[in-house]
């Protein structure tokens, strides 16, 4: 299975695991703005993909990249609508997905995320798989709605549905489902440059993210358009190839636990064989190990 990626949603992934973001050029990034419907669009720059929301109630976003792309994105909004930014909801607490929050928050946007958002933000953070220590943000960038299972806005002729997914991608994933157009933003619970990055020091697992794109699956029908954190719009059928690529690799590493191999032994195994990978495959293979060992 192949699964399409851009240059510029890999090095968002190498730019923000490494922590080496400040060293990227974003004077090159260039916004880049689908429209799915009258109301609703897709920007793609560096980092996650914002989902937007606009009318004559104000700006929806979703996610917000990196902070030295805030001028460039909010450019990008003016030539869609005029009006604000009222709201930012942030999928998860990923520099890529809200590091442009201090901006727009300091602007009057009300940042709206899950309560482990916050929680994470707001202290440092320690990212074990890259080494990399994540500085606590200030006050402006962190949301000033919380909640713990879901969150309902009434904006723009649209029924905004946001809700929780426990332990996948993160331990404060939100899904964002537009009830009347059909469409939802992921985050990085469904990614599309392969296989996704698992933050277990931040309570993510490998049956998490099978749980959760299951729930998006059932969610979901043949017409749905699907906004994922990184990568080309979606539609159904890339939910199910990306859900059997990730039960493929874990039952790959759960049968070598069993047989009693060492994480050492089950990599030369090449559990991710038939698929494109963009990763060093022993990290990948490291996160469903240890997710599965805990």
């Amino acid at each position: 299975m192949r699964y399409k990626f851009t240059a510029a949603c890999l090095l968002a992934f190498i730019f923000h695991f490494t922590s080496i973001a400040q060293n990227q050029n974003f004077d090159t990034v260039q916004i880049k703005t689908t429209k799915i419907t009258e109301s609703i669009y897709m920007l793609e720059g560096s980092g996650g993909n914002i989902g937007v929301l606009t009318g004559k109630d104000g700006t929806v976003i979703i996610d917000d990249q990196f902070a030295p792309l805030t001028e460039k994105i909010k450019a990008a909004l003016a030539k869609i609508n005029d009006q604000p930014v009222r709201f930012v909801i942030n999928t998860h607490y990923h520099g890529d997905h809200t590091g442009g929050n201090e901006n727009l928050g300091g602007a009057g946007a009300i940042i709206v995320a899950h309560e482990n958002v916050r929680k994470r933000l707001s202290t440092d953070q320690f990212m074990a798989a890259f080494k990399s220590e994540v500085k606590a943000s200030p006050y402006a960038a962190l949301p000033k709605v919380t909640f713990t299972d879901s969150v309902t806005f009434h904006m723009n002729g649209e029924t905004v549905n946001v809700f929780y997914v426990k332990n996948a991608h993160t331990d404060g994933d939100v899904i964002i489902h537009f009830k009347e157009s059909n469409i939802f933003h992921t985050g990085d619970v469904f990614v599309r440059y392969g296989f996704p990055f698992i933050d277990q020091g931040a309570g993510g697992s490998i049956d998490g993210m099978i749980k959760a794109t299951d729930l998006l699956i059932a969610r979901t029908n043949d017409q749905s358009k699907i906004i994922p954190g990184h990568g080309d719009l979606a539609a159904k059928k890339d939910l199910f190839d990306y859900k059997q690529m990730l039960v493929t690799v874990r039952k790959r590493v759960a049968d070598g636990i069993a047989q009693g191999k060492t994480l050492e032994q089950i990599v030369a195994t090449d559990p991710m064989k038939g698929y494109v990978v963009i990763m060093d495959k022993t990290l990948f293979v490291k996160l469903v190990y240890d997710s599965l060992k805990k």
